[in-house]
Formats: C-alpha cells, sequence, structure tokens
C-alpha cells in the first residue's frame, strides 16, 4: 500500500490505505482534461480520490466518484470530507460495471486512469492487480461504461502508456468513441512518449489539439515550462 499523503495548494491527499497513491499521469490527466464547463463529471475508479479532486477545484460541477476496493474507496472518502469541495462531492462504491444512475443521469465528462496492464503478470498484491490490471476492466467494458453514461456532447479524457493508448482507441472506435484530443508525454526530451492523454467523443471528427509535452527538460527534477505551466495550480513546488 501506498504510504503518507501529498499536499497540494488547495487539498491533501491521504494515501495510507489506498491501493496506488499519488501518480504523475493522474496529475497531469486532471490538470489537462477540457472539463471546466462540465456540469457533472464522472470519476472511474477514483482510488485516493485525486482527479475528483482536481476536477472539484477546476470546475463547479457535480462530482460523482466511483471505487469498487473498499479500502481505497474509505481512503477517498476521507480526502474528499476533508476538501473544500465535498458538499458537491459523491463516493460511490461501486465497480463501474455495476454503476446505474438514477433517473438515467447523464454525464458531461467522463475521467478516469484506468487498469492497463493486460499481459503481465499479475501483481501479487489483490488490490493492486485489480487497480492496474484490465482483469477488473477491459478496454471493451470502459469503452461500453462510457458510452452508456455520457451525455451525448459529453466527453471521455483518460491516461493511458502509448501502445495501450492506441488499442483502447481502436476498441473504442468499435463502440462509436473517437479520439479528438491527445497528449503525448516524454519524461525527457531524448525519451520517446510515455503516456498519452486523450479525448474521446461520440463525434467522428479530426483531431484538434494533438501535442507532445516533456516533463524534465534540463536534468532530474528541472522542469520544462510546460509541465510547470500545466500543474502549477496544483504543485507546491510551482
Amino acid at each position: 500500500m501506498a504510504s503518507g499523503y501529498f499536499r497540494f495548494k488547495q487539498f491533501t491527499v491521504r494515501q495510507e490505505m489506498a491501493a496506488f497513491g499519488v501518480t504523475t499521469d493522474s496529475v497531469l490527466l486532471g490538470a489537462w482534461a477540457s472539463i471546466e464547463s462540465a456540469a457533472t463529471i464522472l470519476d472511474i475508479g477514483t482510488g485516493t480520490g485525486l482527479l475528483a479532486l482536481m476536477a472539484a477545484q477546476r470546475s463547479s460541477a457535480r462530482i460523482v466518484a466511483i471505487e469498487p476496493d473498499r479500502d481505497s474507496f474509505i481512503q477517498a472518502g476521507i480526502n474528499f470530507a476533508a476538501s473544500p469541495w465535498h458538499e458537491r462531492m459523491t463516493l460511490i462504491h461501486t465497480p463501474v460495471q455495476d454503476f446505474h444512475p438514477a433517473a438515467g443521469e447523464l454525464f458531461d465528462a467522463i475521467i478516469t486512469n484506468p487498469p492497463y496492464f493486460s499481459a503481465s503478470l499479475l501483481n501479487p498484491d489483490d488490490a493492486k492487480a485489480r487497480a492496474r490490471h484490465t482483469v477488473s476492466l477491459s478496454y471493451a467494458e470502459l469503452a461500453e461504461a462510457a458510452v452508456r453514461l455520457l451525455a451525448p456532447a459529453g466527453s471521455l479524457h483518460l491516461v493511458l502508456p502509448v501502445n495501450e493508448a492506441q488499442k483502447f482507441k481502436e476498441e473504442a472506435v468499435i463502440h462509436g468513441l473517437h479520439c479528438a484530443r491527445r497528449l503525448l508525454v516524454r519524461p525527457t526530451p531524448s525519451s520517446p512518449p510515455a503516456r498519452a492523454l486523450m479525448t474521446l467523443t461520440r463525434q467522428a471528427v479530426p483531431v484538434y489539439g494533438e501535442n507532445e509535452l516533456v516533463i524534465e527538460k534540463g536534468g532530474r527534477h528541472i522542469y520544462s515550462d510546460e509541465y510547470v505551466s500545466l500543474t502549477k495550480d496544483f504543485y507546491l513546488k510551482f
């Protein structure tokens, strides 16, 4: 399990109980996703609650976060209760496959840092295996859930390793979702892209945002201007 806590500018994430703690992937996605105008946001597999908390800071939306792992669910609840936005945040203990909002509610935006290991050996820690391996949520199941839960003009925002992102894009098209925006993330200028952040919608339109971001440009812990600009509203160090 993760240990300790991670303090951001406007909230703190405790992570002692969660299967996985704060990650750069989630911070990047939470800062990058276009969710400012959304009235309703769903966070699938909230974990510590980080993405939901970032969405709450960046919008005035009502936010629903779902989490199937009991310990992570409890951890997210602690973090939500301590945040300035707890009155508009709802946490539900369920896998997305079983999540059916009351009165057929649909969401303007869905955010998720989904499981992506498919061919590798399962982590011996069951909670970590379920959090990071597609045995708990396949790409087909995630795409099906997004189509079922998104409003007609809604958008899905997620982060995946580059190779897995291509696999998800191919699966998403089968279900009627198309990539509209993408950010490739390189750890250093000489590194190949390691992560892809994507926005998918029902509209099959040309990708309107295709960019790259380098995290560290000048050596260890010397961050690029683009990375600082994207994350400065959250990280204390910026």
